[in-house]
């Protein structure tokens, strides 16, 4: 932006507060408008762990992972110990790590405590943590790295 622009700007107070309702309607961490030369973010401050994310690759790369043990193979193939599956809050690509190549957050069989985080679903390129409700051992994760997950879609179940 030109030293003239900075000058000029002019925030749209009512485009902030319209955003930060967004914020709030779809529990979302971040959101940025672009117009222009003019670029608006709005974001709130999560109480959560801190963990560090990697941008996610901009091409379709193939994801060397292992399928999870217990994933099932269609969707509507999820027995009743998935009903109380751990299930997106958002559309989003899901990540079992906070980086490619890392170690995943949990696996099957890992300890987890209330407020963990299990997986990542990265939505409008912001990444939001999916936390453990409660404490309890990880039976099944049901999506792979990588993968297109629905609303309410289940990702891990927690027992």
């Amino acid at each position: 932006m030109s030293e003239e622009n900075k000058k000029n700007m002019h925030v749209d107070i009512e485009l902030v507060r319209q955003l930060a309702a967004v914020l709030d309607e779809t529990n979302l961490t971040e959101i940025e408008v672009e117009d222009g030369d003019r670029k608006v973010r709005v974001a709130r401050k999560v109480s959560a762990a801190p963990v560090a994310y990697a941008a996610a690759p901009v091409a379709a790369a193939p994801v060397a992972a292992a399928a999870p043990a217990s994933m099932p193979s269609d969707p509507a193939s999820i027995t009743p110990a998935h009903e109380n599956a751990v299930k997106s809050p958002m559309v989003g690509t899901a990540y079992l790590s906070g980086e490619p190549g890392a170690k995943p957050f949990v696996s099957v069989g890992s300890q987890v405590k209330a407020g963990d985080t299990l997986v990542i679903v990265e939505a409008m390129k912001v990444m939001n943590p999916i936390a453990a409700p409660h404490g309890g051992t990880v039976k099944a994760i049901l999506i792979e790295n990588g993968q297109p997950v629905e609303f309410d879609q289940p990702l891990v179940v927690v027992e």
